[in-house]
């Protein structure tokens, strides 16, 4: 048998995305007042990548992600979402927000109802679930979010990470394709980070497009594909993890990851 290996096979060729558009934003622009948070910023999300956005406060990370869940109104640019434009009308935007979770730094969990009844409402309500189906939708993502335990428990009961990762399996329970996260761990206890970070480990390999708002910069070492720096209502880096934590090319991103890493 010959055993050869031909010359060329060793080189590697380069890997071709061919993975569709899931986000596309252009020329975005968003103003409270005579403060320009969000400046002419472009980018591109593909189905399944997964990006971490960080930068200083006030830098518009999170008016980002919140325009594109169309909680914050854009004064400009467009906003296309799986091939729909959410600036051409509010029923295309009511639609398209159903295939978006988003998970907030606060839980917004309803104090007064439990833990299963957080999670099954919006099917009901929205997608027309019976209870049968919506709480076995909810007990399955509890389960995968490690909490179906405290399934009849009530938020006050729970800690912040065990709240927290209700918060994440409430927003699967609508079977989202695009989910979005704001700081989901900031408002933690240093105990309770590492919990919640593991449950988004774990949903980052199941391949769903994700874009984090983080400080957390060894999840973002770990999961990310992307990592945009915001500064000044602007994408200033955005690049693999490795080029940005390794050799940023703004002193911003520089002097950012200078004091971050410190701590």
């Amino acid at each position: 048998m010959n055993t050869s290996i031909d010359s060329t096979s060793k080189c590697h060729k380069p890997t071709i995305d061919t993975r569709k558009i899931a986000i596309d934003v252009a020329k975005l622009n968003k103003s409270y007042g005579d403060y320009h948070v969000l400046k002419n910023i472009d980018l591109k999300v593909k189905e399944g990548e997964r990006i971490v956005l960080c930068g200083p406060s006030g830098s518009g990370k999170s008016t980002l992600i919140r325009c594109i869940n169309q909680l914050e109104v854009a004064q400009g640019g467009h906003i296309i979402v799986h091939d729909t434009d959410l600036a051409i009308s509010s029923k295309a935007a009511d639609c398209v927000r159903r295939e978006i979770g988003m998970v907030f730094q606060h839980f917004n969990l309803f104090p007064h109802m439990s833990v299963l009844d957080n999670c099954t409402l919006a099917p009901m309500s929205v997608k027309g679930l019976s209870r049968k189906d919506a709480e076995e939708l909810a007990r399955y993502y509890l389960s995968k979010v490690g909490i179906e335990s405290q399934a009849n428990k009530y938020p006050i009961q729970l800690s912040g990470g065990q709240q927290q990762r209700v918060a994440i399996a409430r927003a699967l329970c609508m079977k989202p394709k695009i989910m979005l996260f704001d700081e989901p761990t900031s408002a933690l206890d240093p105990e309770m980070v590492a919990e919640v970070l593991d449950v988004l480990v774990k949903l980052a390999d199941t391949g769903m497009t994700m874009l984090c708002v983080t400080h957390e910069m060894g999840f973002a070492r770990q999961v990310a594909e992307r990592v945009l720096f915001l500064d000044g209502g602007q994408i200033i880096e955005d690049c693999h993890p490795d080029t940005f934590f390794n050799s940023p090319k703004s002193d911003r991103a520089k002097n950012f990851l200078a004091q971050i890493l410190q701590h």
